[in-house]
C-alpha cells in the first residue's frame, strides 16, 4: 500500500478583510524530504505556515495530514519553530523546554530525558538552570530548535531556522536536519535565502502574492530552466566559433562561455571543439534558483 502524503494541501483560500492572501494554492508534500517554502515577504508563506499549524484555518480548500483531514489531534505530530521566537524571559531554560514538551504530549519524565539527551548532544548543559533572557539571541535559537524536535513530530516547520547563527551554529542545525530526515521526519523549510535552499531542500514551492506560481524538485525545477550555457576552460590560441547553433556569450584566454540552440546536445559542442583546443573542463551552467526565483517572480508581477 502506498505512503499517504504527510501533507495535502488543496485548493485553500484565505482572506484578511477581503484580501486573499492565500489565493486557491494547492500542493503535496511526500513523507521523508526537505520541502522549501518560498517567497518574497507578504507572499502568503507566513498564512500557509498558520493554517497547517491549526492556528488559524482555511476560508475554502481542505489541508490533509497523512491522508486525514487536518485536526487538533495532530498537533502532537507537528513541530514549529517561528521565525518571532517566544520563549518566556524570566524561566530557567532547562524548565522552559520541559514544559514546552509536555504541552506536546510528553509525559514528564520523557520530556526530561529527551530534553536532556539534546542538551547533552548540542553541549549545553551548563545553560538548564540560566534564565532565558541570559542567552544571546544565537543560543536563544539553538534553545528553541530542542523544544521544537524533542518530542519527536513527523513533520517539522522551520521558519528562517539559521536567522542569528553564526556559520558554525548553522552547520550544526543543518546537520541536525539531515539527521531528523534521515530517521523519518518530514521538514518543510521557509527562508528567503536562495543558497540555503539550494543546497538542503529536496524539493520547493514558490509563492507570490498569495497564488503558487512553481513547485517541483530542485533538480527538476534547475533542469526545466536552464539556457544551454556551457563553461569550457581550455589552452591554446582562442579559437574562432562560426557556427549557426553555438554563441559565445563570453571569452578569455583560458575559458569561453557558449550557449546553444535547445536541441544541441552536449557532445555535439564538445565535438565541434575537441580539435581547436585542448580542453580542460567542460561544464553545463545550471540557473541558480536565486535566478529562477527573481525570474518567475518578475515575470509574475508582469501578467
Amino acid at each position: 500500500m502506498a505512503e499517504h502524503p504527510i501533507l495535502t494541501i488543496d485548493n485553500v483560500v484565505k482572506r484578511f478583510n477581503g484580501i486573499s492572501a492565500v489565493d486557491q494554492i494547492s500542493l503535496t508534500i511526500p513523507p521523508k524530504t526537505i520541502f522549501g517554502l518560498l517567497g518574497p515577504n507578504g507572499a502568503g508563506k507566513t498564512t500557509l505556515i498558520r493554517m497547517i499549524t491549526q492556528i488559524t484555518m482555511p476560508d475554502e480548500g481542505r489541508i490533509s495530514f497523512k491522508g486525514e483531514k487536518l485536526n487538533t489531534m495532530h498537533a502532537e505530530e507537528i513541530g514549529y519553530l517561528p521565525e518571532e521566537r517566544g520563549l518566556y524571559k524570566q524561566m530557567k531554560v532547562g524548565d522552559h523546554i520541559i514544559y514546552l514538551a509536555q504541552l506536546r504530549g510528553l509525559t514528564a519524565a520523557d520530556a526530561n530525558k529527551k530534553v536532556r539527551a539534546w542538551f547533552e548532544k548540542f553541549e549545553i548543559s551548563d545553560w538548564w538552570n540560566k534564565k532565558i533572557e541570559e542567552l544571546s539571541k544565537g543560543m536563544q535559537q539553538k534553545v528553541q530548535f530542542i523544544a521544537t524536535v524533542a518530542h519527536e513530530p513527523e513533520l517539522l516547520i522551520f521558519d528562517e531556522p539559521f536567522t542569528g547563527l553564526d556559520p558554525i551554529n548553522a552547520d550544526l542545525i543543518k546537520d541536525e536536519i539531515y539527521q531528523l530526515k534521515e530517521k523519518g521526519a518530514t521538514i518543510i523549510f521557509s527562508t528567503h535565502r536562495m543558497e540555503q535552499v539550494e543546497e538542503i531542500c529536496d524539493a520547493i514551492v514558490l509563492v507570490n502574492k498569495g497564488k503558487k506560481i512553481l513547485d517541483g524538485g530542485v533538480k527538476q525545477i534547475k533542469q526545466q530552466f536552464k539556457k544551454n550555457i556551457y563553461k569550457v576552460t581550455f589552452e591554446g590560441a582562442l579559437p574562432v566559433i562560426q557556427h549557426p547553433d553555438f554563441n559565445v556569450i563570453k571569452s578569455s584566454e583560458e575559458e569561453l562561455l557558449i550557449q546553444t540552440t535547445p536541441h544541441n546536445k552536449p557532445n555535439e559542442l564538445l565535438t565541434f571543439l575537441m580539435d581547436k583546443i585542448e580542453i580542460h573542463s567542460f561544464q553545463e551552467l545550471l540557473p541558480s534558483l536565486n535566478e529562477i526565483f527573481k525570474e518567475q517572480v518578475t515575470r509574475d508581477g508582469h501578467e
